[in-house]
């Protein structure tokens, strides 16, 4: 599978984790609610830095190998209502955080199903539309020059992002994250500058 496609399987796995957390959610427990607002704070920025790297990274060069200007309107038209569900979950999860009662995690609950509908619908679609083109394209110089312009951030977020891609999830994920990073490259960036993530996140799905 491509970067992109990884990628994705982190989004799902984590939306999974919160629909089973948020279902699991005892009335009052303050502690619970300020972990799961943890884990919601970096996967709201993971998903928002993706969807707005897609629209001004990945459609530019897609557009250059081949994708149609139809199927990136369709792309950013399916973005847009992502965007929408996730304001509603961000601000569920805000209130939760806030007060943590029952009633506040069935109102996140539900407002996370709808962002996870919307959110995979996207995802499926893009995956059928885009993972064709990435996989045959991608030894091409604009593909290789879309991925540099991705990986532009510093160590601390690197290390975040990868120490989040391999907190459980897809095995074949996994493979294709380390086929695209050098070892001891990912290794320093998971377990030095991603000790933000594994000290804070990742502790909250164990």
């Amino acid at each position: 599978m491509s970067m992109n496609k990884a990628i994705h399987a982190a989004f799902r796995r984590d939306l999974d984790r919160f629909l089973s957390a948020l279902g699991r959610f005892t009335d009052g427990d303050a502690r619970r609610a300020e972990e799961l607002g943890r884990a919601w704070d970096n996967f709201d920025f993971q998903l928002t830095k993706h969807h707005e790297g897609e629209h001004e990274i990945a459609w530019p060069a897609l557009a250059r190998v081949g994708v149609t200007q139809q199927t990136i309107d369709q792309m950013d038209a399916e973005h847009e209502v992502m965007a929408e569900r996730l304001a509603a979950a961000r601000g569920a999860m805000t209130a939760l955080r806030a007060a943590p009662t029952a009633a506040n995690a069935q109102t996140a609950a539900t407002a996370m199903g709808e962002l996870k509908t919307v959110t995979e619908e996207h995802l499926d679609h893009e995956e059928r539309e885009i993972e064709p083109v990435y996989l045959a394209k991608q030894d091409d110089p604009v593909v290789k020059e879309m991925g540099k312009k991705f990986a532009r951030v510093g160590p601390k977020e690197g290390g975040e992002f990868f120490a989040w891609m391999l907190d459980g999830g897809d095995p074949a994920a996994h493979a294709t994250l380390k086929g695209e990073v050098p070892g001891p490259v990912l290794t320093i960036l998971k377990n030095v500058f991603g000790r933000g993530y594994t000290k804070n996140v990742a502790p909250v799905w164990r």
